[in-house]
């Protein structure tokens, strides 16, 4: 089968999209099909530094929605099947032709908080026109396929109509994280970080949007440390003007190590020392790093967000997003018993066998396979 897989324009930086396409891409060919991979090209873009804010972005928007949709068509012409893998992109299935279409959806916070429901992703007039079209993209393709039934239950609501068709696919590892020699992960973080490794940590991976919750990581770790020496680490995007000065304020800035975008091996090693992950998201469309963690055997806290109970089910310590005195106590328990946290451990373990990618790509296979019978 020929598979054009549809991509991320380069400037936007989504890293987890960009390792769904690299996921679906490997598998594919693995799997013995012929893939195409189309990513809108960085043209007008490379005239300034970037693309996502202000004249950068709408540069962006010349080389997404002007000059793309031409390749897309072009190269749809030669393909069995088109697969746009990420809904931000979803109005290319306009530009498909008669080749079928299928959109992965990884959430509709975006689109929700264009029309004006809480999920800490509020619109400009622009971006409400964005996501009016994405809606509308989303209803030209042939199969939406979502990452959680959380996330299905809002394409179900907000897309509507009988066409396109639904599916719900779970995600699967990007990475091959696993369960690591405690000396070699030991030496992994010796060599790229300031971490004190003899003293135990928390971690947190994620970025400084609301919607992860940083400000609460930082306030229940705040109440765990005063019964406990612990640490608190932050990977992933370097914390904010006003959340490092709530880590002042909070008292526990001196205790905080910051792991600025970690490569994969690092992360993994993070994963594999930590004492526990701790991911109070306040709206997901699935959590990746959930999963990351636990293939790893790191035990999980985290909050009762929609797609969670799918996603790490009775694996996890779960609690209401607000409530940091019980993930504090949870920490604390995690941190003094020993057989508690190794009990999590094996729990994270276990549920994270069910992500192995090669089922997920056998599970769009399938769907490939019935849409080119429908043809």
């Amino acid at each position: 089968m020929k598979i054009l897989l549809v991509g991320n324009y380069p400037n936007d930086r989504y890293e987890s999209m960009d390792r769904f396409a690299a996921l679906m891409r490997d598998g594919l060919q693995q799997a013995g099909h012929e893939v195409d991979v189309l990513r809108p090209p960085r043209l007008m873009g490379k005239l300034v530094s970037g693309s996502q804010r202000g004249f950068g972005k709408w540069l962006g928007y010349i080389d997404k929605f002007l000059l793309c949709p031409a390749l897309v068509r072009d190269r749809a012409r030669r393909a069995d099947l088109v697969h746009i893998c990420d809904h931000s992109n979803s109005m290319y299935s306009n530009w498909a032709g008669e080749t079928p279409c299928v959109v992965t959806c990884h959430d509709m916070l975006a689109v929700r908080g264009a029309l004006g429901e809480e999920t800490d992703c509020p619109a400009s007039r622009a971006g409400r026109y964005l996501q009016r079209w994405i809606v509308r993209g989303l209803r030209t393709a042939t199969v939406v396929v979502s990452v959680s039934s959380a996330t299905a239950s809002d394409v179900e609501r907000i897309v509507g109509g009988s066409k396109p068709l639904r599916r719900v696919i779970l995600n699967g590892l990007n990475y091959p994280y696993r369960r690591l020699q405690r000396q070699e992960a030991l030496a992994r973080l010796a060599h790229a970080t300031q971490l004190d490794a003899a003293r135990p940590f928390v971690l947190h991976v994620g970025t400084n949007l609301r919607r992860k919750n940083r400000q609460g990581v930082v306030r229940a770790f705040a109440r765990a440390s005063r019964d406990a020496d612990l640490q608190l680490v932050l990977a992933g995007q370097p914390p904010t003007r006003e959340l490092q000065e709530l880590l002042r304020s909070e008292g526990v800035a001196e205790r905080t190590q910051v792991v600025a975008k970690p490569s994969n091996e690092v992360l993994e090693a993070l994963y594999n020392t930590a004492l526990a992950f701790f991911f109070p998201s306040r709206y997901e469309g699935f959590g990746w790093p959930l999963i990351e963690a636990q293939a790893c055997g790191c035990p999980v806290i985290c909050s009762r967000c929609a797609p969670f109970a799918e996603v790490v089910g009775a694996s996890a310590l779960v609690r209401d997003v607000d409530d940091e005195c019980g993930f504090a106590e949870d920490i604390l328990r995690l941190s003094r018993d020993a057989a508690h946290r190794d009990a999590w451990s094996a729990a994270s373990l276990r549920n994270a066998a069910r992500f192995a990618p090669a089922p997920m790509i056998l599970q769009y296979l399938d769907v490939y396979r019935e849409l080119a019978g429908r043809r």
